[in-house]
């Protein structure tokens, strides 16, 4: 692995001028990220970026700029062309993970070489499929195995870096704490 193309890490003045920047204009902090789904055939869809909203104004360059397609595997009785969204939502998490990473690391003066994680999306189909009333229908637990690569970087520090990811990454705040999700019919 190239690690440097592979080191995860932000420009911390970067970071300094955003945390500034929302001081002082708290509605540069409100974002909305949208994303426009189609079926495709079977269980599978085609989902597009939709434009990125921020303090009310949207981003038209984002429309449609990146495609995401989803699949099941054929066990859960899908055709396995694409990621699941069971995958996805771990890749979420993996993405947020990696750069809340790199923000914490920043503020510290730690210096990142490589960041590794192992995901879980642990779940029992019988929720879903309705056959027992009891069982959740989501996942009953997600796991990540985080291993950071940081030479000379005491152990305490990257634990300390970890308890700090888990209070601070938007992704694992959002599946781990209720957030109202609206679903209607246009």
């Amino acid at each position: 692995m190239n690690t440097a193309t592979a080191q995860p890490n932000v420009d911390q003045t970067a970071v300094e001028a955003t945390v500034a920047a929302v001081t002082a204009q708290r509605e540069l902090g409100q974002l909305t990220f949208t994303l426009l789904s189609q079926s495709t055939g079977g269980l599978t869809a085609k989902t597009q970026t939709g434009p990125l909203v921020q303090a009310g104004v949207p981003d038209e360059s984002r429309l449609g700029k990146f495609t995401l397609h989803s699949d099941e595997p054929l066990g859960l009785l899908g055709t396995d062309t694409a990621v699941s969204p069971s995958e996805y939502l771990l890749k979420s998490l993996a993405g947020c993970y990696t750069a809340t990473l790199a923000f914490l690391a920043a503020a510290r003066n730690i210096t990142l070489n490589e960041v590794r994680l192992t995901l879980g999306f642990e779940t029992d189909l019988s929720g879903f499929l309705g056959i027992d009333k009891t069982v959740r229908k989501g996942a009953n637990q997600v796991t990540v195995d985080v291993e950071i690569d940081s030479a000379g970087t005491p152990r305490e520090q990257l634990e300390e870096l970890v308890k700090a990811l888990q209070e601070t990454s938007p992704i694992r705040d959002t599946i781990a704490n209720p957030v109202t999700v609206t679903t209607r019919l246009v």
